[in-house]
């Protein structure tokens, strides 16, 4: 008797005792079962280890990408910790140290006043005697070439930004980004690097610091250790300096292209289709009203610009800015900037009050370089009372959020507005929203053109007219995709219509 009560074994009336076989019955007799071959240890009945390997050895294309993705983990994971430091290396390093041993005895015998007046050529042209007699002093010699290289290392110091004048004159860099006298970044094609420059010291930043934000009235100090500026083309500069910055003072360059960017230019460079660039073009031409939403450094500004070469030259233009960017292609155009508190927390002029100076002073069109706050009201209802064409930057991440990020900078100012009517505002104000991004490759790309329709309870509807579809990546890290048009007729054509461009503009959508 086991211990569940039941007897075991196969005995008449009993229960087959837990894996016993048993014959299956059907129709017929059963063929008999042919004899098990006699196989050695193992078994011919499995299969041999070495067709095994192969079979393990051969992954699949899902375990070969898995397993790429899992490398590439392990790569980031060993580079993070890696100490980033800026070091001059080779000839300019030898070209800077020689300029540590020069620039005390060169200030010695140069009156200052006087060397600021002269241009950079025209100071070369004085320093170049002056700079063979300190070096035959320190019994250096050198070369011709090398006596260039420092005549001109040596000007940059004096009158320009020092290490900073060779990342500014390449074409190829468009940020600079300096963390502290010791590690300096720069980028390249959207990818990060280091740059192989450094400062002397401390001081020797926060000088440089001080020389960009001097030129444009304003201060960075340990009063004010914030601030923004601009350089002679355009170019944004924020400098923070310490006890903010920890690691020493911080300047954040973004640089612009000296040549105008145009659509055509960004269709060239694949950052949108033909059919999305002459839909730009008309709605740019036709007075839309257009919003251009992306992240930080995906291009809003950039677009901007190439949107402005399509508003006719006898419009007159404002654009209004915390630091004056913007370089329109318009011959009437007049740009404003904001101005911060003075030392005693007076006197600060904000977007808001330039947006609402600015609808005294007639314009056709309103520009404001990027949407922070209170001002969104004052612009929407610039749209909305003759200022057809007005555009702005946000950073949002998709066109529907732009549009719920307006909404909420609306409701965090004090005008007591219902969200209802604030929606509605934005519906009957905003034509277009343009989104673009910048892709994990470096490449910035226009990924939606959406159209804002209007308002379907208290829900602001849209529509959506382009759109980037993300299809697969090369072995290089490139991304490729598709721009695919969803084939609707545009809300906006009517707008079109009154400046004749309804035609290409209902071709171009479909």
């Amino acid at each position: 008797m086991s211990a569940f009560g039941r007897r075991g074994g196969n005995g008449i009336g009993g229960r087959p005792s837990f894996g016993s076989a048993q014959p299956m019955k059907g129709p017929g007799p059963v063929a008999p079962r042919a004899p098990a071959p006699e196989v050695d240890e193992g078994g011919e009945q499995f299969p041999p280890l070495e067709a095994l390997n192969e079979e393990i050895e051969a992954p699949s294309p899902v375990a070969e990408r898995n397993q790429d993705a899992m490398a590439r983990l392990a790569d980031r994971q060993a580079q993070s910790g890696a100490q980033g430091n800026s070091k001059n290396e080779g000839f300019e390093a030898s070209i800077h140290r020689i300029k540590e041993q020069v620039l005390p005895r060169l200030l010695e015998r140069v009156d200052p006043e006087a060397a600021a007046t002269l241009s950079k050529d025209e100071l070369a042209e004085e320093f170049r005697p002056i700079i063979g007699e300190v070096l035959a002093e320190l019994k250096i010699n050198l070369n011709r070439r090398e006596q260039f290289a420092l005549e001109k290392v040596l000007v940059d110091e004096l009158l320009g930004l020092g290490p900073l004048e060779e990342l500014l004159n390449d074409p190829d860099v468009s940020d600079i980004m300096v963390n502290g006298p010791q590690q300096t970044y720069i980028e390249k094609k959207g990818k990060l690097e280091l740059a192989q420059v450094q400062f002397r010291d401390e001081d020797h930043l926060l000088q440089i610091a001080q020389r960009i934000v001097n030129k444009v009235g304003r201060r960075v100090d340990q009063t004010t250790p914030l601030a923004d500026a601009r350089l002679q083309d355009g170019s944004r500069v924020n400098v923070i300096i310490p006890p903010l910055s920890l690691r020493g003072t911080a300047i954040s360059i973004r640089k612009f292209s000296e040549k105008p960017i145009t659509v055509d230019m960004l269709r060239g460079f694949g950052s949108l289709s033909e059919k999305m660039a002459t839909v730009l073009k008309i709605a740019g031409a036709c007075r839309m009203n257009i919003i251009i939403s992306g992240g930080t450094g995906s291009g809003k500004t950039t677009m901007l610009n190439a949107l402005s070469k399509l508003i006719d030259p006898g419009e007159r233009v404002l654009t209004i800015e915390d630091a004056a960017e913007l370089r329109l292609q318009q011959p009437h155009w007049l740009p404003l900037e904001t101005r911060p508190p003075n030392l005693e927390g007076q006197g600060a002029i904000t977007i808001r009050d330039l947006v609402i100076n600015a609808l005294r002073m007639r314009p056709d069109r309103i520009i404001l370089g990027e949407i922070r706050g209170a001002e969104c009201f004052d612009l929407l209802a610039a749209m909305n009372t003759g200022h057809d064409g007005s555009m702005a930057t946000l950073h949002s991440n998709s066109p529907r959020e732009c549009l719920a990020r307006m909404e909420n900078m609306v409701m965090m100012s004090d005008i007591k507005v219902p969200k209802e009517a604030i929606s509605r505002q934005i519906a009957d104000s905003v034509d277009l929203v343009v989104q673009v991004k910048r892709l994990r490759d470096g490449s910035r790309r226009c990924t939606n053109i959406t159209e804002v329709i209007g308002m379907e309870g208290d829900v602001i509807v849209t529509q959506e007219l382009f759109k980037f579809e993300y299809l697969d990546e090369t072995a290089e890290g490139k991304i490729i995709g598709e721009y695919r048009s969803m084939g609707l007729r545009p809300y906006t054509l009517e707008k079109a219509k009154m400046f004749g461009f309804d035609q290409p503009y209902l071709e171009a959508c479909l």
